[in-house]
């Protein structure tokens, strides 16, 4: 089996793994990149491989730099089954289409803006219809029920506690009369949240392939947010101003009303109203309360007892556009808004008419990606350009990062302890360098299993020994340079006569 790492590799997004077993190809995962206009840019033009030579994919969750990227292939020949958990073909269903909506309506104004400077308009990378026809090739598998989409491969799907139907998987296949086996985790949840139950447990994996998102750091207590928020709240309804909650529709606004909840019901905040400004995240909750038996005790415990977690007085769903508009003109008041990282959907209107407002506040909840508007504002920037707009930033910004719903360096070095045999490598994906290199550090140290960070479009043979002979590595590393990287003449002559040095 070979594996070629064509996203969240270098980076945290664009999750896609093309694995070729037998000399049938399939694909872990196929998601949007986010982030810096570089990253960005790999979701535009042609996949690099080609989509009708994809028997299957094997999706481990709904966020859509998992699954994002899913209609554009699609769109450009895929003709296979897409598995998936339950929740996560429900959720897919709503967030796809939404995704596509949202990329014609950020092209629409950016083509306004092309067409009166005479400039070519350019085309969303996929629209609303195109993820509807992507619907139909989605397949609903069962939690730890083994199914075989090829002869000789078996899949497992295992639950992974990040999100709503989020999964780990488990690829078992026979290589050279020995039964292996590979782990992708996906985004591993958190212990101790809203909702969710914990990752479940594998005892044992060859290979694998885990996340790495903070893999550099340890987040505060949950109960720090419930302080936090009340704190926030209080100060900006007596100043007249806002509080603006940038998050994402799935999950994270979810774990804000659950929080908000308890609050209200224990008279602990002023009567402020609670806007959720996402018709996706009205969706979403939907679908949360079609499934209390995928949560935690904690959850079902207050349902059995007549509370709802997600409903609360003064709690409202703003659906349409006009809905979205009239919060332009209101105060005190809480506004959860997609995207979580602020750069894109209705929460950016909302930051231009709140940022420059000394009596408004930010709240920044989780990881913010490097170059989006959310990292811009973290940073401590005093002006940021939305929609073409130079916007003051003179409202309070608060960071919180406590709710993110992956695993943070400790609970990443716990999910590898309970493995009862280790993995003999691990690949660290979906990090930025920083956090993959303290996390091999930490692994290598504390259970002396080796880790490998792989780049992106890198193609590695699965168990080859990539620990082993240093000069061997170079020769791999060399090669793969040659294959992938625009090189000047010289360099490339150079590190052609290296490998031919070495391989002699």
């Amino acid at each position: 089996m070979e594996i070629t790492f064509y996203g969240a590799a270098d980076t945290v997004t664009g999750s896609c793994y093309l694995l070729s077993f037998e000399g049938r190809k399939f694909l872990v995962d196929c998601g949007l990149f986010q982030g810096s206009k570089a990253i960005k840019e790999r979701n535009y033009g042609d996949f690099p491989f080609n989509p009708s030579e994809i028997e299957f994919l094997l999706l481990t969750h709904a966020h859509i730099d998992h699954a994002g990227l899913i209609p554009k292939l699609v769109k450009q020949g895929f003709k296979g089954s897409i598995y998936a958990t339950e929740p996560t073909v429900e959720l897919a269903a709503v967030m796809l289409p939404d995704s596509g909506h949202v990329q014609e309506i950020e092209v629409e104004r950016k083509n306004r803006k092309l067409r009166r400077a005479g400039k070519p308009e350019i085309e969303p990378i996929y629209t609303a219809q195109d993820a509807f026809l992507a619907l139909p090739y989605f397949k609903k598998v069962e939690i730890e029920k083994p199914f075989s989409p090829l002869p000789g491969l078996e899949v497992t799907f295992f639950d992974a506690g990040h999100i709503l139907g989020s999964a780990m998987i488990k690829l078992t296949f026979n290589d050279a009369g020995i039964t292996r086996e590979v782990v992708f985790s996906g985004d591993l949840g958190r212990n101790g949240r809203p909702f969710m139950k914990e990752p479940e447990t594998i005892s044992h994996a060859d290979l694998l392939l885990l996340e790495s998102t903070y893999g550099n750091r340890v987040r505060p207590e949950e109960g720090d947010l419930r302080g936090l928020l009340k704190v926030i709240i209080e100060k900006v309804y007596r100043r007249n101003g806002n509080l603006v909650i940038p998050a994402f529709a799935m999950e994270r606004t979810q774990d804000i009303i659950y929080i908000l909840n308890d609050l209200v019901e224990n008279k602990e905040i002023p009567p402020v109203d609670v806007y959720i400004d996402s018709p996706l995240a009205v969706e979403i909750t939907k679908l949360f309360k079609k499934y209390p038996m995928l949560f935690n005790g904690e959850y079902q415990e207050k349902l059995r007892h007549g509370d709802d977690p997600l409903t609360f007085p003064r709690l409202y769903f703003s659906i349409t556009q006009e809905d979205s508009v009239k919060l332009n003109n209101i105060n005190r008041a809480v506004i959860i808004s997609a995207s979580g990282m602020a750069d894109a959907g209705r929460v950016r209107h909302h930051l231009k008419h709140n940022l420059w407002r000394k009596e408004s506040a930010v709240l920044l909840v989780g990881y913010q990606a490097q170059d989006t508007l959310g990292r811009k504002l973290l940073d401590g920037v005093k002006q940021v350009k939305i929609m073409g707009e130079e916007i003051a930033v003179k409202a309070e910004i608060y960071h919180y990062d406590g709710l993110s719903a992956h695993a943070d360096q400790e609970e990443l070095l716990e999910f590898v302890g309970k493995f009862r045999q280790k993995p003999s490598l691990i690949y660290l994906v979906h990090g930025e360098e920083e956090s993959r290199l303290v996390l091999k550090k930490l692994i290598e140290e504390k259970y002396q299993v080796p880790c490998y960070l792989p780049h992106y479009q890198e193609t590695i043979p699965l168990f080859r020994d990539l620990t082993g002979d240093p000069e061997k590595m170079l020769i791999d590393k060399g090669i793969n340079l040659l294959k992938t990287k625009k090189l000047s003449a010289n360099a490339k002559a150079l590190l052609e006569k290296l490998i031919g040095e070495l391989e002699n």
